[in-house]
């Protein structure tokens, strides 16, 4: 069993068996009648990695923040499959649970990614899409061959097993929140250990090895999308210090660029996240 769950005023809790075959956990905020935010978050995170972002905008929104499947206190799907079209797929089967017809979509990391494969592939669900501190199935060629090796830091994590162990063991993920961090501020060890407690879940991490074996595997360069674009409006929003900020380039939307920011945007710049929220939805 997961570790018990971070505790967040206002914040309501559910579960949702969806048509996709996993079971989801629901943190959402807001007046319920108010405009719907659906947040993907990444890894190694939760829904309590938009914390700060509830606090800005609860008052406005309705805003949706699931567990993304195997982690945080979801299940583990029925198929084992964690490709991010699947992650996309129960987005969608999640607006059926709840009778959602259409809302603002925004996505972190992998949460991120997902959400662009969402809007791409049921665009008649979402009013926008705010992706966050990721790449995108556009990246050029010439720049995904220039600096394919940031991606290295991915191959230990989707090593069949020893994947597992590294999740579980803590260190490795305790570096990358560490290092993704850029806006001068540690991680508290008590937000630091509300990640890596569940983390050293057996299902948690074997969620997040094949999070990344399968995107290195048969993701990697999604050609279905070569030629596609998003039906409505859509924002990269990437930090100045991104480590991965190369990957922003060929972008199918606007790019934004937040000066001295890393990876970690909703926890680092909440702020630029909700106001970009409220424009969109404007």
């Amino acid at each position: 069993m997961p570790p018990a769950m971070p505790e967040l005023d206002g914040v309501e809790h559910s579960y949702h068996d969806l048509a996709t075959g996993v079971r989801v956990h629901l943190a959402a905020a807001g007046p319920a009648d108010a405009p719907p935010v659906l947040l993907l978050h990444g890894w190694p995170q939760h829904w309590w990695s938009w914390r700060h972002v509830i606090g800005e905008l609860a008052g406005d929104f309705r805003l949706l923040c699931p567990d993304l499947r195997g982690l945080g206190w979801s299940g583990q799907p029925a198929d084992d499959d964690f490709r991010k079209q699947r992650i996309a797929d129960d987005a969608v089967a999640l607006l059926d649970a709840l009778g959602l017809e259409r809302v603002l979509l925004v996505g972190h990391d992998w949460g991120g990614w997902a959400a662009i494969l969402a809007a791409l592939t049921a665009p008649e669900r979402f009013s926008g899409l705010l992706a966050v501190s990721i790449g995108h199935p556009w990246t050029p060629a010439k720049v995904a061959l220039r600096h394919g090796w940031l991606l290295s830091y991915q191959i230990p994590l989707a090593a069949p097993f020893a994947g597992e162990r590294i999740v579980r063991a803590g260190r490795y993920p305790r570096g990358m929140l560490h290092n993704g961090r850029r806006d001068g501020v540690r991680w508290t060890p008590e937000e630091e250990e509300t990640y890596l407690a569940v983390l050293r879940e057996p299902a948690a991490a074997h969620a997040s090895s094949r999070l990344y074996r399968q995107f290195l595997v048969q993701e990697l360069r999604p050609a279905a999308f070569a030629g596609r674009r998003p039906a409505m409006p859509a924002r990269l929003l990437i930090g100045s210090r991104e480590p991965l900020k190369a990957f922003a380039a060929g972008f199918r939307g606007d790019v934004e660029i937040v000066d001295g920011a890393g990876h970690f945007l909703p926890e680092e710049k909440p702020q630029a996240v909700a106001d970009r929220i409220r424009a969109m939805c404007g």
